[in-house]
C-alpha cells in the first residue's frame, strides 16, 4: 500500500504537469472493461480529456444529463465500481485525480482506487478476482470539485488495470491516473520504433507555449480527429520560434523524423527544426548548449504527414540521444511528433 497526501485543487495541474502522463486518457487507448452500473451517465465519460460541461434543463430517458459517470441511488452493495485497462502496456502510478464538477447532491461521497498487473482482461473482470492492490484508500469526496492525491513516490510495481470504487453510489465527472509508462520494447535491437511515443515511455516535459493545444498531444497514437488534439501555440508577430522538449522513452539512435500537421490547414508552422541531446538532466532547458541539430529548418505544408530521413539526418547517424526538441518557426500547430529509431544497447 502506498503513502500519499491530498493535493489542493489549485495545485493539481502544477503537481502533475511535468514528468507524468494520464495513463487512462481516452486518446491513449484506455478501455472501460466493466462496471457495476451506469444508469444515469456512462462510465466512458470518466476518461474524456476535456473538462466536464453542463447542460441545464437537458434530460434523457434515465434522468438529467450529466457529463460523467453516475449510478442509481440506494446501492445495496458496498460500492459501485469501474474497471479500466490502461492505455499503455503497463504503468507506475504517481497520483490520482477525482473530479466531481457539476455533481452536487448526487456526487460520490467516498472513493477508492485499486490496481493490478494482469496479462488477461478476462481474468481481471471475473467476479471474485483477488489480485487488486490498494493505491488510494477509502477517501472522502466533495461535491462539484477537483480532488487530487500524490503518492510519496512512484509505485514500485507496474499496473495494467485500475479499479475505481465509489462508496456507495453517485456521480464522478472525471478520473485521472497520473504516472509513467512501462513499455515493452522490441526484442530485436535492430528493430526501429517510435522512441518519443507516450506508449513507449516518451514524455513531453516542457514547451514555450501551449495556448490552444497541449504538448502532450504530440506523442499520442494515430492522427487525431481535429485541431483540438494537437499542439498549437498562440499567434506571434516578428521573429519568433516555439518549441517542445521530449524525453524519449529510451535512449536511441534516430533513423527518421515524422512531423504531422493533420487538421492544421491555415495555422501550420512555416518551418520545423529538430534538435537532440544525450543528457541525464530531467530539466534540460531549451537554450542548453548541448543540443545538436538533427534536422535543419524545413518548409512545411497544411494537413500533411512530413517524413524526414536519409541524407537529411546523416549528420547524426549512429549517435544516441535521450531527448528531442521540436522547434516550429514562427508558431502554429502540429498534430504528432515521432522520433523513429533504435534503442541503444
Amino acid at each position: 500500500m502506498s503513502n500519499y497526501k491530498a493535493i489542493p485543487a489549485e495545485k493539481i495541474d502544477e503537481t502533475f504537469s511535468t514528468g507524468v502522463i494520464d495513463l487512462i486518457s481516452k486518446p491513449l487507448g484506455s478501455r472501460i472493461l466493466s462496471f457495476s452500473d451506469e444508469w444515469f451517465a456512462a462510465a466512458e465519460n470518466l476518461t474524456t480529456v476535456t473538462a466536464p460541461v453542463r447542460k441545464p434543463g437537458v434530460f434523457t430517458h434515465a434522468g438529467a444529463w450529466y457529463d460523467g459517470w453516475e449510478t442509481r441511488r440506494h446501492n445495496t452493495a458496498p460500492a459501485d465500481w469501474v474497471i479500466i485497462r490502461l492505455g499503455v502496456a503497463s504503468g507506475k502510478i504517481r497520483g490520482v485525480e477525482i473530479d466531481t464538477t457539476f455533481f452536487n447532491g448526487n456526487h460520490a461521497p467516498e472513493i477508492g482506487v485499486l490496481g493490478t498487473f494482469a496479462t488477461s482482461d478476462d481474468e481481471v473482470v471475473k467476479e471474485g478476482y483477488e489480485g487488486w492492490d490498494t493505491i488510494i484508500e477509502r477517501e472522502e469526496c466533495g461535491p462539484s470539485m477537483r480532488q487530487g492525491w500524490l503518492l510519496d513516490k512512484l509505485t514500485e510495481k507496474a499496473y495494467t488495470h485500475v479499479k475505481l470504487l465509489m462508496f456507495p453510489d453517485g456521480g464522478i465527472a472525471r478520473f485521472r491516473l497520473y504516472g509513467v509508462a512501462v513499455p515493452v520494447f522490441p526484442e530485436d535491437i535492430n528493430e526501429a520504433f517510435d522512441l518519443a511515443a507516450t506508449v513507449n515511455g516518451g514524455v513531453a516535459i516542457s514547451c514555450s507555449d501551449q495556448h490552444f493545444g497541449t504538448r502532450h498531444n504530440l506523442l499520442l497514437p494515430g492522427r487525431g480527429v481535429d485541431m483540438g488534439d494537437g499542439w498549437e501555440t498562440k499567434r506571434t508577430r516578428g521573429e519568433h520560434v516555439d518549441w517542445t522538449i521530449v524525453k524519449l522513452g529510451a535512449k536511441g539512435t534516430v533513423d527518421k523524423i515524422v512531423i504531422d500537421t493533420a487538421h492544421f490547414r491555415g495555422n501550420f508552422p512555416q518551418k520545423v527544426q529538430v534538435f537532440a541531446v544525450d543528457s541525464q538532466k530531467d530539466d534540460i532547458g531549451a537554450d542548453d548548449e548541448a543540443w545538436v541539430e538533427v534536422l535543419a529548418p524545413q518548409k512545411t505544408g497544411p494537413d500533411v504527414e512530413h517524413v524526414y530521413e536519409g541524407d537529411l539526418l546523416n549528420a547524426v547517424k549512429d549517435k544516441a540521444f535521450t531527448h528531442a526538441k521540436l522547434v516550429i518557426i514562427p508558431d502554429g500547430g502540429v498534430k504528432r511528433f515521432k522520433v523513429i529509431g533504435r534503442k541503444s544497447v
